[in-house]
């Protein structure tokens, strides 16, 4: 692996995420993009509870179901992109190849601004045909599509904080992004109480609040980008397409978007059959849901983690430090899913009474919450091995793997088993299935896949 002329920053700087302890740098990343995470929960979890109190429940239908899964299913595209600038960059900086990283990252930024544009023309205009293609309810058809509108016109500065703030999680900057969620999430809430509660704007205040929170964490992400004398600096003139940093972004980039969007799409099909099973289901699913998302806050935070040491410890040759670090990282995530499935199971009925005091419900949702949490550490090697494969670059396999362990397997699911044995928990017996299987995909190709192309030269114990 070549390396560029050393710089006056590589001379002053020794990267610890190539040299320190494995397991320091494993929660070094992961506690912050864990604590970002729970902050981007209670951003989403604001937002439902001030419209649900003070506009009513058909704004916070127009704010939820099918906004969120149109939002989401185009936002997960650009994020997917975005973690293969991460990875690409990651490697670079870890190969100490600067002035590759300075041409990626001033692509990705390119890269930004094309896709936020875009995004903001098509969301704005397809907003209400989309809406009445999923067949959104009448009296919140309005709603919906006032939010969606205004929502898109913030793309562009959605955008490039998440970029931006990948780019310095792949340099092993992860507080900053941290800090950054923090301030929008309060700008968020003030501004949700200010416009929506003070000013009685409704679905429109929200979705102000929303860009507007949007804005603050874009404006300073880039003032750190641009601020900065090292190597990962974005200077507005030199921001341009660079034709191989573009291919090697959207190789790694492209897999990981419709990786996501392939569990957004079975979760469509398997939400269309809990409908059909009444509204004590349907509540019950929603307040198992929220408990549940705690979870995959802590092993979504634990694949990024992995993602970018890998990147960076691949780029550099240190092989030895990538399979000790996905070692240690699934024996952490293990630990981690085994305690948080255990508590669930311990105490369920308070988890869930947090949501709802209907017998039924609670009922219901802690059944599920009983068939579900004990097998959270089926998933474990999905999200570890997934991650570490993509951290090489390879993010292709991962997806194609996720579309038949999750994605067509649970579609199978619910056209041949759940006719026959149609009762609800054998929906909900699906999650697991799939994992297992998902799982042992995983742990086949991870021993036995070309999936990390080593130079022998550059291994190094370190």
């Amino acid at each position: 692996m070549l390396k560029t002329k050393a710089s006056p920053f590589e001379a002053e700087y020794e990267n610890p995420i190539i040299s320190g302890p494995i397991w320091r740098q494993l929660l070094y990343f992961f506690f912050p993009i864990l604590f970002g995470s729970f902050f981007q929960q209670m951003y989403n979890t604001v937002d439902a509870i001030i419209v649900g109190q003070f506009v009513g429940k058909a704004a916070l239908a127009a704010v939820g179901g099918s906004t969120n899964v149109l939002i989401s299913f185009l936002v997960n595209l650009f994020v997917g992109i975005s973690s293969g600038a991460t990875v690409i960059i990651a490697q670079l900086y870890g190969a100490q190849r600067y002035d590759d990283v300075r041409k990626t990252v001033h692509t990705s930024m390119a890269l930004t601004l094309i896709a936020g544009a875009a995004i903001t023309v098509l969301g704005f205009v397809l907003s209400k045909p989309a809406l009445l293609l999923m067949g959104t309810p009448a009296d919140i058809l309005d709603y919906a599509t006032t939010y969606m509108q205004i929502y898109f016109l913030g793309s562009i500065a959605s955008f490039l904080y998440n970029i931006g703030s990948g780019i310095l999680r792949a340099v092993g900057d992860t507080k900053r992004p941290l800090y950054f969620l923090i301030a929008a999430c309060m700008t968020n809430i003030v501004l949700d109480i200010i416009l929506v509660v003070g000013l009685r704007m409704g679905v429109t205040g929200v979705a102000l609040a929303t860009i507007l929170s949007q804005i603050v964490a874009a404006i300073l992400v880039m003032l750190t980008l641009t601020r900065t004398s090292a190597p990962h600096q974005v200077q507005w003139k030199a921001i341009r397409m660079d034709v191989g940093s573009l291919r090697d972004i959207l190789r790694v980039g492209i897999p990981t978007g419709l990786q996501s969007n392939m569990y957004t799409i079975s979760n469509i099909l398997l939400q269309a059959s809990v409908n059909s099973f009444g509204t004590n289901t349907v509540a019950a699913w929603t307040a198992f849901g929220k408990v549940d998302g705690f979870y995959w806050m802590v092993c979504n935070a634990f694949g990024i983690a992995i993602t970018t040491f890998v990147g960076q410890n691949y780029g550099a040759g240190k092989y030895h430090r990538v399979r000790k670090a996905t070692r240690l990282c699934l024996i952490m995530t293990f630990a981690a899913s085994a305690l948080i499935g255990g508590f669930f199971c311990l105490f369920a009925h308070p988890l869930l009474g947090m949501f709802t005091t209907d017998s039924e419900v609670l009922t219901q949702g802690m059944r599920i919450l009983y068939l579900t949490s004990p097998f959270y550490v089926c998933f474990v090697c999905i999200e570890i091995l997934s991650g570490a494969i993509r951290g090489t670059g390879n993010s292709l396999v991962p997806m194609i793997l996720t579309c038949f362990g999750v994605c067509v397997l649970r579609i199978a699911w619910v056209f041949l088993v759940l006719p026959i044995y149609h009762v609800f928990d054998m929906i909900t017996i699906s999650y697991p299935v799939s994992w297992t299987i998902c799982s042992i995909m995983f742990i086949i190709y991870y021993l036995k896949g070309n999936w990390m192309k080593v130079n022998y030269s550059l291994d190094t114990d370190a």
